[in-house]
């Protein structure tokens, strides 16, 4: 049965104004709008939450300071990452050499320093910079290398005045190995860990 109201002065159609309020009939597709935007909304949730973790767990950085090293996939590149038997005398000072030649954190300057992880052992990169850190030296960024199989620990600096502060940098975290290479472009210091590095 249906429901009835009663009767009032909008039942009557008359020849003057119209009285009242008039509803136009719903239009269609209103409902996939309010699932489309709902759908991105979540998509843009959980984007974010994946980027988060992504930094809380220390497997991506902001780009330019780690990427290039990432997508560097020539032989140059990759064979720098372990030292050479050729240049091994610069790259491993004696003790004279490394006490003179070695910067401290506060001739560090404008000299950008990223640390990269070689590894497959997650949070040796965040690890070897908080070490650093605590020794006075600033670090831009740290992230992954381009490779996981990388044996021996480095050094790597850029232009030859870079050299004392990549020593210095090595001291601090131990390691022998220090060379001069372009395989890294976007920081004037580029740590590669190693293996052999205990953290």
């Amino acid at each position: 049965m249906t429901e009835r109201f009663p009767r009032d002065r909008f039942d009557d159609v008359t020849d003057g104004p119209r009285v009242g309020a008039h509803r136009g009939a719903r239009r269609r597709g209103r409902g996939w709008i309010a699932f489309a935007w709902a759908a991105l909304a979540t998509g843009v949730l959980v984007l974010a939450g994946v980027l988060v973790l992504a930094l809380l767990n220390g497997s991506y950085s902001f780009p330019g300071a780690t990427s290039s090293p990432s997508r560097s996939s020539s032989p140059s590149a990759t064979a720098s990452a372990e030292p050479s038997a050729s240049s091994e005398p610069s790259e491993t000072p004696s003790p004279s050499q490394e006490s003179s030649g070695a910067a401290s954190p506060a001739d560090q300057g404008e000299t950008s320093v990223v640390v990269l992880n070689g590894t497959t052992t997650s949070g040796l990169a965040a690890r070897a910079s908080t070490a650093l850190t605590s020794a006075g030296w600033q670090v831009a960024s740290t992230g992954d290398a381009g490779t996981t199989g990388t044996t021996t620990s480095a050094v790597y600096y850029q232009q030859p005045e870079q050299q004392a502060v990549a020593q210095g940098i090595a001291n601090a975290l131990g390691i022998t190995a220090v060379q001069q290479s372009a395989a890294f472009p976007n920081a004037d210091v580029s740590v590669v860990l190693g293996a052999d590095y205990g953290g």
